[in-house]
C-alpha cells in the first residue's frame, strides 16, 4: 500500500502543477489577446481589450488558486500526515467531476485513502 500512497501523492502534485502551468499559459494567452484587441483602431477596442484581459487574468487566478490544495494534499500524503489524507479525500472527490482522467484518478485516490491497510500509516485506526 506504500507504493499506492506514493503514486497518489505524486499524482496530486503533478495535477496541481499542471493546473498552475495551465493558468499561467492561459493568463498570458488571454492577456495577449486583450492587448491585441485593445490595440485596434476601433473606438471601443481599448475597453473591450482591457475587459477581456481582466476577465482572463481573473479566471486564471481562480484556476491557480484551486490547484494549490492538490499540491498540498500530495505533499501531506507523501509525508503521511493525517491532514494530508483528509485533504486528499476532499480533493479526490472534486477530481471526480473532471471526466475522464480526473474521474479515474479520483476513484483510485479514494480507494487508496479509504483502504483499511492505508489508514494505520496515517495513525488512524481502521473502522
Amino acid at each position: 500500500m506504500q507504493t499506492h500512497l506514493k503514486v497518489v501523492g505524486w499524482l496530486f502534485i503533478v495535477f496541481g502543477a499542471l493546473g498552475i502551468l495551465a493558468a499561467i499559459f492561459g493568463g498570458m494567452l488571454l492577456g495577449g489577446l486583450g492587448v491585441a484587441v485593445g490595440s485596434q483602431p476601433d473606438q471601443d477596442a481599448a475597453a473591450v481589450g482591457a475587459l477581456m484581459g481582466l476577465i482572463g487574468m481573473g479566471l486564471m487566478t481562480v484556476i491557480a488558486i484551486l490547484s494549490i490544495p492538490g499540491i498540498l494534499a500530495g505533499w501531506g500524503i507523501l509525508q503521511q500526515k493525517n491532514w494530508g489524507r483528509i485533504l486528499g479525500i476532499i480533493c479526490a472527490i472534486f477530481q471526480l467531476i473532471s471526466f475522464p482522467f480526473g474521474t479515474i484518478f479520483g476513484v483510485y485516490a479514494l480507494w487508496v485513502l479509504f483502504n483499511k491497510d492505508t489508514q494505520p500509516l496515517f495513525g488512524v485506526s481502521p473502522a
